[in-house]
């Protein structure tokens, strides 16, 4: 028969550990937050509709953006066991310089929407991690004070939209080069803005129109909007000031014109290297690599343009196989996790970039917020390397990966 007796103290407290507590909302949540997803719902919860929207949102009906998604969701690993992985490296040559992770931030607009540190924080964490920041013709932090957040430890690209008064285009250009910024991103995909219907419904404009509906979205967000009305104004770095909607600013600035030739002409003028962001087929592809630009970015826009376009990660091992031996390929849209830039790896991606998974880190915690994504990120692809029984990115290959197929055309 059992014999039970009273615990006493000193057997106790062996057993448990009381958790020091931390007085430090942000650091709070922000440790908390585990996924990007976790992150998302952090940022949900703390920025008003119409910025998040503008970040969560895509195109018409989202497919193309809730495909390319599922597309990272229908992985199959294939790990090896028995390997040695108790030292791992998990970065390479991107563009001829060292990635420490193999992804970096993509460019993206109106980021000071988000959060009032906008790209400077986007700059900074890039820096310390020591892979490449991406700043948007779109962005609302000059071109010149993103060089100065990232230091000199930092690696930075400028995303070209080539617009209608090419002069203005190239001033951009000429100053990108002049801070230092090696790479230049030529967006291909937009030849006109897709329709963004979350935005159109929210009445997302620039800068922030004031309705019942925001001023009732103050009250729920003061934090922001103290944030807001205390720094220095929303604007476009790179462009005059605008008053009016998303959509009527993209539609006034895309030049719908631009051809192959229009890219060589800004071939012959970048210094540095070029890569082709939004390409969506194998014949494009290879265009662009008979061309000889350093590298081709597969990507729909984050689903913000065509919506039913492409799967990025689904043409990747095809494009590879066609130009892979002589350009850097890279793949964007849809990925939410260290594993989803492992696989792609894996595929023959050189390299991956990330927007809405930074953007949720920014509206969580601000530089804080994209130190915790980057971290996160790091974490899965180590953890990920590991398990697959790979300790450097050279050792993934296609044998890792299964790409489970949903969508068979008939």
């Amino acid at each position: 028969m059992t014999k039970r007796r009273f615990p006493r103290p000193k057997d106790l407290l062996p057993l448990v550990r009381f958790k020091k507590p931390d007085f430090n909302a942000k650091r709070r949540r922000l440790k908390a937050a585990l996924t990007i997803e976790d992150l998302r719902a952090i940022a949900k919860r703390r920025t008003p509709r119409a910025a998040f929207d503008y970040t969560e949102g895509a195109a018409e009906a989202e497919l193309s953006l809730a495909r390319a998604r599922q597309a990272f969701k229908d992985i199959e690993f294939h790990p090896a066991i028995l390997r040695d992985v108790s030292k791992l490296d998990t970065g390479w040559d991107v563009l001829g310089r060292r990635s420490e992770l193999p992804f970096g931030i993509a460019p993206t607009g109106f980021t000071r929407m988000m959060h009032t540190e906008g790209e400077r924080a986007g700059a900074s964490a890039a820096a310390a991690a020591g892979i490449p920041f991406a700043l948007s013709t779109m962005g609302t932090t000059p071109i010149e004070d993103v060089a100065a957040a990232g230091g000199e430890h930092g690696r930075n690209w400028f995303q070209l939209y080539m617009w209608k008064d090419r002069d203005r285009s190239m001033a951009l250009v000429d100053r990108a080069a002049a801070a230092g910024f090696d790479t230049l991103l030529v967006t291909v995909d937009v030849p006109v803005a897709g329709a963004r219907l979350r935005d159109k419904r929210n009445g997302f404009a620039i800068p922030p129109e004031l309705t019942a509906k925001t001023i009732l979205d103050m009250a729920r967000h003061p934090n922001w909007w103290f944030d807001m009305l205390t720094t220095e104004p929303l604007a476009f770095a790179s462009l005059s000031r605008w008053s009016g909607t998303v959509a009527e600013l993209l539609n006034t600035m895309f030049d719908p014109t631009v051809d192959y030739e229009d890219l060589a002409w800004i071939k012959e003028q970048w210094p540095g290297k070029l890569v082709v962001k939004g390409v969506q087929t194998v014949a494009d592809a290879k265009r662009l690599a008979d061309m000889g630009v350093d590298g081709i970015t597969l990507s729909n826009h984050g689903g913000r343009q065509l919506d039913r376009a492409p799967i990025p990660f689904h043409l990747l091992p095809e494009v590879v196989r066609e130009v892979g031996r002589d350009t850097e390929v890279h793949v964007d849209t849809g990925i939410m996790s260290g594993a989803d830039i492992v696989a792609s790896i894996a595929l023959g991606a050189r390299f991956t970039m990330i927007g809405r998974a930074y953007l949720y880190g920014l509206m969580a915690g601000g530089r804080d917020g994209v130190d915790r994504t980057i971290a996160i990120l790091k974490e899965e692809i180590e953890r990920t390397m590991k398990l697959l029984g790979v300790a450097s990115l050279e050792e993934l290959e296609p044998g890792h990966v299964t790409q489970l197929q949903r969508l068979i055309p008939r």
